[in-house]
């Protein structure tokens, strides 16, 4: 059974939630679990990544906008959302860097950042919860941010002398880490594209990316949601300020995708049931 399964998925920006785990968020919807995405900011600061939506009047607009992306993202997942309500970080760059603006989200104490994603836990009672591992997955602050105030909830939701003016004490029970763009995974899209005579959008990166075996380790569980690339593909796609229709996201033919890795890929990071390694289902353990 699982009606009674519940999943949240903590993720910085409108638009991460698509391009990180979709597929196998929306098989678990299709399985009857309950899914709900906490997005830490707005993406306000986020540059505009389509040329085609690269106008003034989506500039001045920008806020509203991802959230609209947001909501026609959401309702293709079939997920419920919630804001925590605080200001995207920008991505800094330059040498040295800039300092962060002020009051946004990576400038925070962690346990003052981490207190609505408290609430939220203890409210929707998830068993499972995922994030990005220690460097964010890549090494934007408001996701280091994020994995850090996720790492902080999951341990203070079910204390009782954390946050006692937030809700009912909850301790969920596993915390993940996306492993997306991983070196295993990007080899076989690049070797699968060579082997249809295609051009590979890989190549380049490929390059000069030594294999690294302790980081591969580091996968424990591969979820096998090929047959929801397709609905994965349209969620990305209302994020229309952030994906170009005609960019790297699709130059791997999904059926050549769906073949090559047909796996969303995580870490379990911290588990207080037992499960065996390694695991093809996030609620290994507590069904």
């Amino acid at each position: 059974m699982t009606e009674d399964l519940r999943l949240l998925h903590v993720h910085a920006h409108p638009d991460d939630e698509s391009s990180k785990g979709a597929a196998s968020t929306a098989r678990y919807v299709a399985e009857g679990v309950d899914v709900m995405v906490a997005t830490c900011t707005g993406g306000e600061r986020g540059s505009i990544l389509n040329p085609k939506m690269d106008r003034p009047d989506v500039l001045a607009n920008i806020t509203e906008i991802r959230r609209q992306e947001m909501d026609a993202a959401r309702e293709i997942l079939g997920i419920r959302q919630e804001w925590l309500g605080w200001i995207d970080s920008g991505f800094p760059e330059g040498d040295p860097l800039p300092p962060l603006p002020e009051g946004c989200f990576a400038s925070l104490k962690v346990e003052d950042a981490a207190a609505p994603l408290v609430k939220l836990i203890r409210e929707f009672r998830p068993q499972v919860v995922t994030t990005y591992d220690e460097n964010g997955g890549y090494p934007h602050p408001d996701h280091v941010m994020c994995h850090q105030i996720a790492v902080a909830a999951f341990e203070a939701a079910g204390d009782p002398d954390a946050y006692p003016d937030l809700g009912t004490p909850y301790q969920p029970m596993k915390l993940y880490y996306h492993h997306t763009f991983h070196r295993e995974r990007m080899k076989a899209l690049h070797d699968a594209m060579l082997a249809q005579g295609l051009e590979s959008p890989y190549a380049d990166r490929l390059k000069d990316w030594k294999p690294d075996p302790e980081n591969e380790k580091r996968i424990t569980t591969r979820v096998e949601s090929s047959a929801y690339f397709a609905l994965r593909d349209r969620a990305l796609l209302a994020h229309a300020t952030q994906i170009d229709p005609d960019g790297g996201w699709f130059a791997v033919p999904l059926e050549v995708h769906q073949e090559a890795w047909p796996t969303e890929d995580y870490e379990l990071a911290r588990s207080l049931v037992e499960s065996e390694l390694p695991e093809d289902d996030l609620f290994a353990g507590l069904r």
